[in-house]
């Protein structure tokens, strides 16, 4: 589609991030996505920012969804049940499939206090019961497509040119836009992409309204509910130097239920995931 005809995004809404206290050892946590606005965000569920100790999340299950987490500082140490352990450091990603049955813990390395931005990714109803997953995608093995006054980093999707390497069952682009000062970037997505964006760094002007947003600010995107995979493009002035991290994907329109670790399409599959839990259908708790 000639640039001139591609729909052109606005910032639908946004607000900025407040944090609960929360004390030893769970420090700090915000909602970048609130779950009580979780219908507003499909395919996406919530999206948390923590800063937490070692203790905060060990073992524990999930069914039924997709988690993607983002080191933002510290050293993240994953532990599944299925032998997998690995640590990730700042800029790294790690994708994880729930699917049927997970049962990991993701805890801080030694002393450190480490900061994540944590989303949920739903499942459409017949993956559900998927095969249990997870994948690293590490801050050198995610392109970098240099643009006018910046950089885009790509995690998922393919984006500017290059594709990033994440594996999701729900495709997704995952992105972190760099800008200097004075910086003019449009960023080009499918044009039935839900989408949303989290400023990290420095001051921004957003979409076709110029809307000013800063550190801790969300927004999220206008978009054709009814379009095609057609090219959109959403524009971000950059009034100091900045960093955000954008997020799309294609709603899935499905009912589904939340409720503690699992997502499922109603509350008897909710029960379900509780009482097989309980019966040690998720297998062995995961320590090293």
């Amino acid at each position: 589609m000639a640039e001139e005809n591609r729909f052109k995004r606005d910032v639908k809404d946004h607000w900025r991030v407040s944090y609960n206290q929360n004390g030893y050892p769970h420090v700090q946590q915000g909602w970048i996505l609130p779950p009580e606005r979780m219908k507003e965000f499909d395919p996406f569920i919530l999206m948390a920012d923590d800063w937490f100790k070692r203790g905060t999340f060990s073992d524990h299950p999930h069914r039924g969804f997709q988690t993607i987490t983002y080191v933002v500082d510290g050293r993240l140490e994953h532990i599944d049940n299925h032998g997998g352990h690995s640590i990730l450091d700042a800029g790294d990603v790690q994708y994880m499939n729930a699917g049927w049955a997970a049962r990991h813990g993701e805890e801080a390395v030694d002393d450190d206090l480490i900061h994540t931005f944590q989303l949920w990714l739903n499942l459409p109803h017949e993956l559900r019961t998927t095969t249990t997953s997870y994948q690293n995608v590490y801050l050198e093995d995610a392109p970098v497509a240099e643009v006018d006054g910046g950089s885009v980093r790509v995690y998922s999707g393919e984006i500017a040119g290059v594709k990033g390497p994440m594996e999701s069952l729900v495709p997704i682009t995952m992105t972190e836009i760099r800008l200097k000062e004075g910086a003019e970037y449009k960023h080009v997505i499918p044009e039935n992409h839900n989408g949303f964006f989290y400023v990290t760094a420095g001051e921004i002007e957003a979409g076709e309204s110029s809307v000013p947003l800063a550190k801790t600010d969300v927004g999220i995107l206008t978009y054709k509910e009814d379009g095609s995979d057609a090219d959109s493009e959403f524009t971000i002035r950059a009034k100091t130097r900045a960093r955000l991290l954008l997020y799309s994907g294609v709603p899935l329109k499905e009912d589904y239920v939340a409720h503690g670790p699992f997502v499922m399409s109603n509350m008897d599959e909710i029960r379900d995931a509780m009482r097989d839990f309980q019966a040690g259908k998720f297998g062995k708790p995961a320590v090293k």
